[in-house]
């Protein structure tokens, strides 16, 4: 595989596409957080927050993308799956995905608030079912630049 600024592409490509689920929820008034779930080379299910839109708080990409790439497998598990997602997964998602046992997770941004595959928790490392390979980073600047941007706006409509 090629090697681009210390990291695999095929993980910035993917992010990429991440990134443009993000998007698609900004643009729906959604906090923008995308996922993507690639098996064997190819994307099994796409999927971005839709809380606001379904009323659902448990309407978080990662688990929307969950549910939609167990439909199109066949099956809850997705061992042999890397999720991609612009955040990193808080406590509820984070479970989910162990209890998925997805093979391996690479996030954007780092969540300091809620994140729960490193930076505040880490829950892969403790004995709840699978665990993924993680890797953060990918395309951090980016992951957080579309957060940032999407919440700077929502406080100036707040004031207006």
């Amino acid at each position: 595989m090629d090697v681009k600024n210390g990291l695999l592409t095929a993980d910035t490509d993917w992010m990429r596409l991440a990134l443009a689920e993000a998007q698609k929820a900004a643009q729906k008034g959604e906090t923008p957080i995308g996922a993507v779930v690639v098996r064997g080379g190819a994307v099994v299910a796409c999927a971005h927050n839709a809380r606001e839109q379904t009323h659902d708080i448990t309407a978080h990409a990662e688990l929307m993308a969950l549910r939609a790439a167990g439909e199109a497998i066949g099956d809850w598990r997705l061992g042999d799956c890397t999720l991609y997602v612009t955040l990193e997964p808080c406590p509820m998602c984070a479970g989910a995905i162990l209890a998925a046992r997805v093979g391996r997770v690479v996030y954007g941004a780092k969540d300091a608030t809620a994140g729960a595959m490193g930076s505040v928790l880490n829950l892969p490392r403790y004995p709840l079912g699978a665990r993924p390979a993680v890797t953060g980073g990918v395309l951090e600047e980016e992951c957080r630049t579309i957060l940032q941007t999407f919440f700077q706006k929502k406080r100036k409509e707040k004031q207006a």
